[in-house]
């Protein structure tokens, strides 16, 4: 039976069976030396010409070839040990091994950490970049992180829900990625922003706590801390205040930076709240890095951005959007007094949101939300929506706040970017297993793609390829 390679030290003197990839092969005289990885770490190999048959086999080994071996796990000598290696002091004598596949010489390198290969090699070769030990380290602390997340929650009575990737296309602050309808020929699904409406419907139901980890799609611009695709941990509480939504996340934070990274030190407890003009007017951001010390990676600067305005004013709409979304709950009384603040200084309305930032990163964000349908209507009328329009693309939303809905609010943090901090990487991609590139693309499975002329009937589009639009 195979056991992993971390575990051959409890071996010692005892025959054992590993299996794994070839990272290395040593010729030093008559004896030949490969070192096995697998999931778990590397250990050194021993093929001696005592066994020709076997030592002739060994001979052939190459970098990245598959492999199981079966041998003896023996201490190494006193000055052959490796103390950088968490198997350093035992090596395995080969007895008998089996290659389960050979492999090409790799187009990039996957011993080294990965940063001096050019993004559009490691992108197309993705499945070999992941065999890096940075990288394999990073895949796993991401596991780590999302399963700390699923169980602190559960344990304070959150249910996990799945909400639906085919949606409606609303105006949401980014532009969508919209799925053409088969079975609706000129209509199309939306890939979701955020889940922010089901989360919302889901108070609605009664659910009172959610939480999911879910997938968002935005057609934006990528950069360093941006993709496309993102994963966000999604929260939704009902009968809450802004201290009880911040006061979770406080100590969801905290508790897992004492197990997960204990390592690290945190510059302040209780995070600090600033109001959105005090940040601006202090460290002119509104994710400001509080850390007394920015070059120490291990000190960690949490902080709430809180009270930040309503609105914003859009130059190229000329109009005043939402700073959040429209659902964010306005620190008014009621639908009358918001038209009147409106009417007054849009911009000096403030609202419930908040922010949480981490050493001059925005990692989560969130608010209270609208649960009256009369202030929602109003905010939508405020941003220059049209009746007919505010029915169309949110009427599902205000039909259901007829029905009783409690006060609710919530937030949302980006994982990537949470891990790209923690794990000390320049950017998402380095902690997101299949990134697109800079632009946008897909260079491993070359995406996107054109589509062939018996799909695109069968959707009913035609592309014009002349003036490259459908």
């Amino acid at each position: 039976m195979r056991i992993l390679i971390n575990e051959t030290e409890k071996h010692i003197n005892e025959e054992v069976t590993i299996a794994g990839w070839v990272s290395t092969r040593r010729d030093h005289g008559k004896i030949i030396f490969i070192d096995l990885r697998d999931r778990s770490g590397v250990l050194q190999i021993v093929f001696t010409p005592q066994d020709r048959e076997l030592y002739e086999k060994a001979t052939k080994l190459r970098p990245e070839w598959v492999i199981q071996i079966t041998g003896n796990i023996n201490k190494r000598p006193k000055n052959m040990e490796n103390i950088e290696v968490l198997t350093g002091t035992i090596e395995m004598e080969a007895k008998a091994f089996t290659i389960f596949s050979e492999a090409e010489t790799p187009p990039i390198e996957v011993q080294e950490d990965g940063m001096g290969i050019g993004e559009e090699s490691r992108m197309k070769y993705r499945y070999l970049d992941l065999r890096r030990e940075r990288m394999q380290k990073n895949m796993r602390m991401r596991h780590k992180i999302l399963n700390f997340c699923r169980m602190f929650l559960t344990e304070n009575d959150f249910v996990e829900i799945e909400t639906p990737i085919l949606s409606k296309s609303t105006p949401e602050g980014a532009r969508d990625y919209l799925v053409p309808s088969r079975v609706a020929p000129g209509k199309f699904y939306a890939l979701p922003q955020s889940p922010q409406q089901y989360k919302q419907l889901l108070m609605v139901a009664g659910f009172e706590k959610y939480f999911q980890v879910a997938r968002c799609f935005r057609d934006e611009d990528t950069r360093g801390d941006r993709q496309p695709e993102f994963t966000q941990l999604d929260i939704e509480m009902s009968f809450v205040s802004v201290d009880d939504v911040l006061t979770l996340v406080e100590n969801l934070f905290t508790e897992m930076i004492k197990e997960l990274f204990p390592e690290h030190h945190i510059t302040s407890f209780p995070f600090p709240r600033l109001p959105y003009a005090e940040a601006m007017e202090k460290y002119g951001n509104d994710k400001p890095d509080i850390r007394k010390k920015k070059d120490d990676d291990k000190e960690l600067g949490f902080v709430f951005v809180v009270d930040f305005p309503m609105f914003e004013w859009k130059e190229k709409e000329n109009r005043w959007d939402a700073t959040h979304h429209p659902f964010t709950m306005p620190q008014v009384k009621d639908a009358e007094d918001l038209r009147e603040q409106f009417k007054k200084g849009p911009g000096n309305i403030l609202s419930f949101q908040y922010d949480l930032s981490l050493n001059g990163e925005e990692i989560m964000g969130g608010s209270i939300r609208i649960h009256n349908a009369e202030l929602l209507q109003a905010v939508f009328e405020l941003m220059g929506n049209k009746t007919e329009d505010i029915k169309e693309k949110f009427g599902h939303m205000l039909d259901s706040f007829t029905f009783g809905v409690p006060p609710h609010g919530g937030i949302a943090s980006g994982i990537d970017r949470f891990v790209m901090i923690m794990q000390g990487e320049p950017n998402i991609r380095e902690v997101i297993a299949f990134p697109k590139t800079g632009d946008g693309r897909d260079l491993m499975m070359d995406s996107p793609t054109e589509i062939d002329k018996a799909q695109l009937e069968e959707l009913q589009l035609i592309v014009d390829k002349k003036n490259k639009k459908i």
